[in-house]
C-alpha cells in the first residue's frame, strides 16, 4: 500500500508520461528553514533527500478541489484548456472551385449544390440498382423523379417521387368440407345421398402490381398530392368430386380453370392544408381505395369506390374519417372487383374519429357510424357461375332492399402489460322484405369481439371471444341476427381457422347460399359475401379462442389457435331445415401455422398452415360426408414475394 513518503514520486512519473490531472499537481514543497550559503549536496545524495516527502495527501480532498480532472467522467477543473490539434489543410491541384456569390445576382446568400437525393452517388458511396429494394431506389420513391429524363409526365415543379410495388401470391390448399350431390346428375352413378365426397383443392395464383406518383417529401408531412394505381391479376383452378357445385349447369365437370384482372385501386389523394406547425393536416382522396372500419376488418374491409375526408388534430392525438362508398361489383371466382360492370345500387356513408392515449395511456378508442343503404329490390343478379346470387334463394324468393345504421366503438393498444383490441357493434333499422314473412321488419342486432394477449420474451399468449346476435323467431317483426357489409376479419386465427378460412355450404333448406362466407367468421346465411347482400335472419355465432405465437427466431414463427364456435340462436336453421330442434355445438377449430422470413423482412414470407374442424352435435346435425369422416381439414401452403 502506498503511503504519504512514496505517493509523490509516483505522482511525478504519472506527470512524466501525460497521465490525466497530473499536469494540475503543485510543485513539490521546499525544506524548511533558509538556504544556507556554501553548503552543496553531496553528490551522490538520492532523489529522496533531494527532495524530501510531502505532506501526506488526501484524495478525497483532491478529487473535491479538481486536482484530479478526469476522475468523473465529462467533468474538467475550470479554467482547464487542452491543447487543440493541428489545423487541417487541404492540398486539392487542378479541382473546380465554384462560382463567387457575386455571379448570381439575387443570390448572393445561396451556394449551388448537387441534386441532394443523389448527392452520395455523386460521391460514389452508394450505386443505384432498379431492381434492389433494400438500398436507394427511385422506383421505390427514395429519391425524386429527374424531370429531365420523363418529359413526357405531365409534371411541373419539383420534388416529384414515384413508387413501385410488385406482389406475387401463390396458394395451394387442399381441403375436406360438406360437399351436396347434384339433383339432376351425379359425377358418379349410384351417389344418392344428400352429401358426396368431402375432398377438393385449390391453387391459386395472383400478381398484383401497382404505381403511384407523388409530389411532396412526405418524411415530415402528407403528400401535396398523390395518384395511384393498382391492378390485380388472379389464376385460379379448382378440384371438387361433385357437380354443380362449381357451375349451376350438371353438363359442366367438377374442375374449372378461370383467370380475372381486376381494378383494386384508382385514385388520386390532394392535401388540402394544415392546421398546425406540426404537419396536422386535411385531405381529400377519390376513387377506388381501401377502407378499413375497425382495427380488425369486422364490419368494412374492402377496396371500394368512394370518397374520403380525413386528417388529424392535435399532434396526431385526433385522426378522423368522413367518407361515401359507392360498392363496385366482384368477380365471382377471384373476388376482385370487376369495372366492367354497372356499380350496385348499395351505398356506405361512415365517419369516424379515433382518439390516441384515452381512456388510458397506449389505449386508442374509436368511435363510429356507418349507414348502409342498400336498393336492390328490382335488382337480379347472376354470378359468373350461373348461381343467383340477388335476390339470394331464400325463403319467399323476392328482392330485399334495407336501411342499417352501425354505432360502433373499437379499441386497439395497451393497458399496461395486457395488449388489447376489441370491437363493439349495434346494427339498427328496417328490412323492407323480410324473406320469411314478405312484410318489413326492423333490424335489432349486436356485436361484440375482444382480444387480450400477453407478451412474455418472444411468446405472446391470446385469449379471444366473439359474440353477434341471432334471430330468435323468424315470423315476427324483428330481425336479431347481426351481418356485416364486408368482413374480412384478423381474429382467431384468421384464414388459417378452418372456420374462417373454409365456406360450409348450407344443403338443403337453401339454394346456393352457405352458413358463413369465406374469409369470414359470422354465421351469415348469405349467397355470397362479395356480390350477395347482408342477412339479418341468421343463427349468430358465438366464439371462443385461445392462441399463442412463438418467434423461435427473427425468421421463424410458429402460432397456434383452439378454438371452439356454437350457433347463437338455431330458430332459423330450424324453419329453413324443417326440423323441430338444432344443437347449438358448431364444434372444435384447432389450427397451427409456421411462418418463415428468410432474411426477416417482408419482401419474402412463406406459410404453411393445417386447421382442423372437430363436428359437435349441431354441425352433424345439418352435415354429413360419404366417408362418414369425423373430422374436417384445411391445409393452406402460401408463398408472397414483394418489391
Amino acid at each position: 500500500m502506498l503511503t504519504g513518503g512514496s505517493l509523490w514520486p509516483v505522482i511525478a512519473t504519472l506527470a512524466a508520461q501525460g497521465a490525466p490531472g497530473a499536469e494540475a499537481l503543485p510543485p513539490p514543497p521546499a525544506p524548511e528553514g533558509p538556504p544556507v550559503a556554501g553548503d552543496a549536496a553531496p553528490a551522490e545524495q538520492s532523489a529522496e533527500e533531494l527532495i524530501p516527502p510531502p505532506p501526506p495527501v488526501d484524495w478525497q480532498d483532491m478529487v473535491k478541489d479538481d486536482l484530479v480532472t478526469d476522475i468523473i467522467e465529462g467533468r474538467r477543473r475550470p479554467g482547464y484548456r487542452p491543447d487543440l490539434p493541428d489545423a487541417l489543410t487541404q492540398d486539392n491541384e487542378g479541382a473546380l472551385r465554384p462560382p463567387p456569390p457575386q455571379a448570381f445576382p439575387g443570390m448572393e446568400d445561396q451556394l449551388p449544390v448537387p441534386d441532394r437525393w443523389r448527392l452520395i452517388e455523386t460521391l460514389g458511396v452508394v450505386k443505384e440498382r432498379w431492381f434492389d429494394p433494400y438500398h436507394q431506389n427511385t422506383y421505390k420513391g427514395d429519391r425524386a423523379i429527374d424531370r429531365s429524363k420523363v418529359k413526357w409526365l405531365p409534371i411541373k415543379g419539383d420534388d416529384w417521387f414515384f413508387v413501385a410495388n410488385a406482389v406475387s401470391d401463390t396458394v395451394f390448399e387442399p381441403r375436406t368440407f360438406p360437399i351436396p350431390v347434384g339433383v339432376q346428375t351425379t359425377e358418379r352413378p349410384g351417389s344418392l345421398d344428400v352429401f358426396g365426397k368431402d375432398r377438393s383443392f385449390v391453387f391459386a395464383q395472383t400478381f398484383i402490381v401497382g404505381a403511384a406518383l407523388i409530389k411532396g417529401s412526405t418524411a415530415f408531412k402528407p403528400p401535396d398530392i398523390e395518384y395511384r394505381v393498382t391492378l390485380a391479376y388472379q389464376a385460379n383452378y379448382v378440384d371438387v368430386p361433385e357437380r354443380r357445385v362449381l357451375d349451376v349447369r350438371p353438363s359442366k365437370a367438377s374442375h374449372r380453370y378461370d383467370s380475372f384482372l381486376g381494378v383494386q385501386e384508382l385514385f388520386v389523394d390532394k392535401h388540402l392544408g394544415n392546421t398546425s406547425d406540426r404537419y396536422d393536416f386535411y385531405s381529400i382522396r377519390l376513387g377506388i381505395q381501401p377502407f378499413q372500419s375497425d382495427f380488425r376488418g369486422f364490419l368494412f374491409n374492402d377496396s371500394q369506390l368512394g370518397i374520403r375526408l380525413f386528417g388529424n388534430r392535435d399532434n396526431n392525438r385526433f385522426q378522423y374519417n368522413l367518407a361515401a362508398f359507392w360498392r363496385l361489383e366482384k368477380d365471382t371466382n377471384s373476388g376482385l372487383n370487376d369495372i366492367t360492370q354497372t356499380p350496385r345500387d348499395d351505398f356506405i356513408l361512415t365517419a369516424n374519429l379515433y382518439r390516441q392515449d384515452f381512456p388510458v395511456v397506449g389505449l386508442t378508442s374509436q368511435v363510429s357510424v356507418t349507414y348502409n343503404m342498400n336498393r336492390e329490390k328490382n335488382d337480379v343478379q347472376i354470378d359468373h357461375n350461373g348461381f343467383p346470387v340477388r335476390p339470394a334463394l331464400l325463403g319467399d324468393l323476392r328482392g330485399r332492399e334495407y336501411d342499417v345504421v352501425y354505432l360502433g366503438y373499437s379499441a386497439d393498444g395497451r393497458i399496461g402489460r395486457i395488449n388489447l383490441t376489441a370491437s363493439f357493434y349495434a346494427a339498427l333499422g328496417e328490412d323492407r322484405n323480410s324473406f320469411f314473412t314478405g312484410k318489413p321488419a326492423e333490424i335489432r342486432a349486436g356485436f361484440g369481439a375482444v382480444e387480450l394477449s400477453y407478451d412474455h420474451d418472444w411468446m405472446r399468449f391470446r385469449l379471444s371471444g366473439l359474440y353477434a346476435t341471432g334471430d330468435g323467431d323468424p315470423y315476427n317483426n324483428t330481425e336479431g341476427g347481426f351481418d356485416a357489409i364486408f368482413e374480412n376479419p384478423i381474429f382467431g386465427g384468421a384464414d388459417t381457422s378452418y372456420w374462417i378460412r373454409q365456406t360450409i355450404p348450407f344443403a338443403g333448406g337453401g339454394r346456393a347460399i352457405a352458413i358463413n362466407g369465406r374469409n369470414g367468421i359470422l354465421n351469415s346465411l348469405r349467397s355470397s359475401k362479395e356480390e350477395g347482400q347482408s342477412n339479418f335472419n341468421n343463427p349468430g355465432t358465438v366464439f371462443i379462442g385461445a392462441g399463442a405465437d412463438f418467434d423461435l427466431t427473427p425468421e421463424f414463427r410458429v402460432s397456434t389457435n383452439f378454438n371452439h364456435l356454437w350457433f347463437a340462436d338455431t330458430s332459423s336453421l330450424q324453419v329453413l331445415r324443417s326440423e323441430g330442434s338444432i344443437p347449438k355445438d358448431i364444434g372444435f377449430d384447432l389450427s397451427v401455422a409456421t411462418i418463415w422470413r428468410p432474411k426477416a423482412t417482408q419482401n419474402i414470407v412463406g406459410r404453411l398452415s393445417a386447421a382442423v374442424l372437430l363436428p359437435g352435435k349441431g354441425f352433424k346435425d345439418l352435415f354429413d360426408n360419404k366417408q362418414k369422416n369425423d373430422a374436417y381439414v384445411s391445409i393452406l401452403a402460401n408463398v408472397i414475394l414483394s418489391f
